[in-house]
């Protein structure tokens, strides 16, 4: 499932999995047309929460923003229980997550996704295995490039991982694993069994629980499809949970309120969703979703979808479901929603991190109306005591 708008560009890039596709060095040149050379002029946002966060990452050429999202989420839930949040190590919790990806795609004999992508929870399952580290102990860049490149090492171990899968002797060998693991972590860096901190020598597991300090069980996963019962817990459909986790499912309009819900009281949100709508752009920061389809747009119209607020339709359970059943929506990327903001009409709007640098006109930020969200979300994550009472009570938490 790759977004429908850049698909012949992705695969251009073979970049491998639709959960986390968009590398931020080849996907501003891809996205030129979602652009409007006069859109932050015409935009007047006012700031109504902005939790704290830590600075702006560039995934590079890598599919990993949903562990560039989750970690940021971590970071600034570090900030909320009132330490000093710590740079985490992205391509630490990635590094884990394609090490117990590649088992799973052995185990299901190549029936699971391969690739870059992943969903958020996979950091908090990987935090609860595997620990964490700091950004500066293991940057994942072990070959020489000061940003992530993941397409030579993706392609030999989908090799190494395929030919396990039809091995010609019946039986396999545990070896393959070692075999696996040593080209990760020949790309990637080693993994450190300690490492010196502030001073102080931790293992991944004693840096988790010591320093980050946050309780894996705390945070749940949301979505909202029609194949689950509502307030209750299924699989979430999409090719990147290889891990076939379970997500609590609401009504549409619930995304929001639990977002809203949870900024108030100073939670911050991991999102994951569409964005290859035509009204989404990361150069003018902006997401809406429009009452009017491009193709009907004229000329003035595509020309100026940017400078300024548009009307929205209002989202509904049944549009959101016919976007996803019709690949309208796909699993395309995972940011951090930060903060809430309002246009000079008083609309509100979700300022969101993202991790693609800090090239667009808000540096590395951009604000999404609650009707995309609605409409868009694939999942999001948060602490559980961010969810609204009433919502709470329903999904028995």
């Amino acid at each position: 499932m790759y977004p429908k708008s850049i698909k012949p560009f992705l695969l251009a890039a073979t970049m491998l999995v639709a959960g986390a596709t968009f590398a931020q060095d080849n996907l501003v040149n891809s996205l030129k047309v979602n652009s409007s050379d006069n859109s932050k002029a015409s935009f007047k946002f006012t700031e109504v929460i902005n939790l704290q966060n830590t600075s702006v990452k560039n995934q590079g050429s890598s599919g990993t923003c949903w562990s560039y999202s989750a970690n940021s989420f971590l970071e600034s839930e570090m900030a909320r229980m009132g330490k000093q949040p710590v740079e985490i190590s992205q391509i630490f919790s990635a590094r884990n997550t394609y090490i117990e990806k590649g088992k799973m795609y052995v185990r299901m004999h190549g029936a699971v996704t391969l690739g870059d992508g992943g969903a958020l929870y996979d950091v908090i399952n990987m935090y609860k295995k595997y620990g964490a580290v700091p950004q500066s102990v293991y940057t994942g860049l072990n070959y020489g490039t000061d940003k992530n490149k993941f397409g030579e090492m993706g392609a030999i171990t989908e090799s190494i991982l395929q030919a396990v899968v039809k091995n010609p002797n019946g039986q396999l060998t545990p070896n393959w694993e070692k075999a696996y693991a040593s080209v990760i972590d020949s790309y990637l860096g080693q993994v450190p069994e300690s490492f010196d901190y502030n001073g102080k020598k931790y293992t991944p597991q004693s840096f988790a629980k010591e320093v980050i300090g946050i309780n894996a069980d705390d945070y749940i996963q949301i979505s909202s499809f029609d194949t689950t019962p509502f307030y209750t817990k299924g699989m979430l459909l999409v090719p990147d949970n290889w891990s076939f986790e379970q997500v609590y499912n609401v009504k549409a309009n619930d995304l929001t309120s639990i977002v809203d819900n949870a900024l108030k009281k100073g939670y911050t949100v991991a999102w994951a969703g569409d964005v290859s709508e035509k009204t989404f752009s990361w150069k003018n920061g902006v997401a809406f979703v429009s009452d009017k389809s491009f193709d009907e747009m004229n000329a003035d119209e595509k020309a100026n979808i940017f400078n300024g607020p548009k009307p929205e339709p209002v989202t509904t359970d049944e549009a959101r479901q016919k976007q996803f059943d019709n690949y309208s929506t796909t699993d395309d990327h995972g940011m951090h929603i930060v903060g809430l903001a309002k246009d000079q009409n008083g609309k509100e709007y979700y300022i969101v991190k993202n991790s693609w640098g800090v090239t667009n006109d808000y540096k590395g930020y951009l604000f999404m109306t609650k009707e995309y969200v609605k409409l868009k979300s694939t999942a999001i994550m948060v602490h559980k005591a961010a969810v609204p009472n009433d919502l709470a009570k329903k999904m028995s938490l």
